[in-house]
């Protein structure tokens, strides 16, 4: 894998809820990878450390973000904002994104950027899913977002099938 990365400036990680997306970002930056902790409107969850899993704003702080065209990409999923700032795109090489955010990037860095799309499969998943505390957000609804957000999705370099990875 690190042969077909040798020539991207960034990675970028991509998946539907519980897929493994944290677990991938935690084994890249144990090699030295810089990850772009993306800011969010959404509450944290139980365990959650503003700064390392989120940047946490409020909606009136990203309304003045988006308006200063702070940020590189956003997304709204769930009716929270999330968003890498133009800073934070060309300063860090690891990111997590949606297929909307990815949709953002500019031709010209999509060249330098590797995607690796984590697709497990649904019943592991809502297993992981089941055992996460999700406040304002509900298991059936996370799902079905997801279902949609990744519906014909193919933008990605490689693409994980393997829960175990």
């Amino acid at each position: 894998m690190l042969t077909l990365m040798r020539n991207h400036k960034r990675i970028i990680l991509v998946g539907k809820a519980a897929s493994g997306k944290d677990h991938l970002r935690k084994r890249f930056e144990s090699r030295g990878f810089k990850y772009s902790v993306s800011y969010t409107t959404r509450p944290p969850r139980e365990g959650e450390i503003d700064g390392k899993d989120y940047l946490f704003i409020t909606d009136e702080e990203a309304t003045k973000m988006v308006e200063s065209n702070m940020f590189y990409e956003y997304v709204y999923f769930n009716d929270w904002l999330y968003g890498t700032t133009v800073e934070q795109f060309y300063m860090n090489d690891l990111f997590i994104m949606t297929p909307a955010g990815i949709s953002h990037i500019k031709p010209e860095d999509r060249t330098s950027s590797f995607i690796i799309y984590i697709d497990i499969y649904l019943f592991i998943r809502k297993q992981r899913l089941t055992d996460r505390k999700m406040p304002g957000d509900t298991l059936t609804r996370r799902i079905e977002a997801d279902e949609l957000d990744f519906m014909d999705f193919n933008d990605y370099d490689l693409r994980i099938t393997n829960e175990d990875f």
